[in-house]
């Protein structure tokens, strides 16, 4: 149960100014509770990884607290582009942002190599493709066995990596059901691994043996936060919020709307407000 904290507790006491972050998601339990309950905290000059960055790599961008952005496609999904992420590399407002782009097969690669303690992933990939010319971390090496040329990009291995999933044990164990994505491998990557969960459980005696289940001695840190990961969603509990997707795009067009929605919604707001915000959409 020592593992068990609030969600302040959880991410004030494992991200730092500085730290390479991953808050991981793939359309499914993306964490943006644990990304506000940081906004609000106003950690800076972090680099931010991600597959897929979306709503909270927006979000996070456009208040200043990104260095770096390690990726691999960014947009507001089902909707178009990243506002203020554009806007950083474009204009450098509210400062500018590096970025480093990858293909979705490199970045999941680079997270089970950084799962599983080396220093850098191979692949077949990037032939014919135009990011290895401003890329410089996508290298060619020769495979000793076969002389066949193949991509080498560097493991990701985050300082700490916040996921969310459905529930914990009394343990310490946590479960993840539906898209998997890449949140194991990245909570395995990582220094420190938070999770924000659904509800707690007594144990996972009753689930399937080969479910996604991450250890107790995975994980830092857990914070029990009903509707955490909306606007996306949480399989057998809520559905995905369009219409907040939707919103978001004229939100982030305007510098000045980003900014005053981002006071009243997550600066002014708790963690509280995201049980509330997924009743309309529960389907358990």
């Amino acid at each position: 149960m020592s593992k068990f904290v609030s969600l302040a507790e959880a991410v004030g006491n494992n991200l730092h100014d500085g730290d390479t972050v991953a808050f991981e998601g793939f359309t499914h339990l993306i964490p943006h509770a644990a990304a506000h309950e940081a906004i609000r905290q106003g950690f800076r000059d972090l680099t931010l990884i991600r597959m897929t960055p979306d709503v909270i790599y927006d979000q996070m961008i456009g208040l200043g607290m990104a260095r770096k952005l390690i990726f691999s496609y960014a947009g507001n999904p089902g909707v178009g582009l990243l506002r203020r992420l554009r806007d950083a590399v474009e204009n450098g407002w509210p400062h500018p942002i590096e970025i480093e782009e990858h293909s979705h097969a490199a970045m999941a690669c680079a997270y089970e190599a950084g799962a599983s303690g080396l220093p850098l992933a191979v692949l077949r990939g990037y032939k014919g493709a135009g990011l290895p010319a401003v890329n410089p971390n996508i290298k060619s090496i020769i495979c000793p066995f076969t002389g066949e040329e193949l991509a080498a990009v560097p493991s990701v291995q985050p300082d700490v990596t916040f996921i969310h999933a459905q529930k914990a044990s009394r343990r310490g164990d946590v479960l993840i059901e539906g898209i998997i994505g890449v949140q194991k491998e990245a909570a395995l990557a990582a220094a420190r691994a938070v999770v924000t969960v659904e509800e707690m459980a007594e144990d996972f005696d009753d689930v399937h043996p080969n479910a996604c289940v991450l250890p107790h001695w995975a994980i830092s840190a857990i914070a029990v936060v009903p509707g955490g990961a909306h606007p996306s969603y949480a399989h057998g509990y809520y559905s995905r919020d369009n219409a907040d997707y939707l919103a978001w795009d004229e939100i982030a067009a305007d510098r000045d709307r980003f900014q005053a929605w981002m006071k009243e919604n997550v600066l002014d707001a708790g963690p509280e407000t995201f049980a509330a915000r997924v009743e309309k959409l529960r389907t358990a």
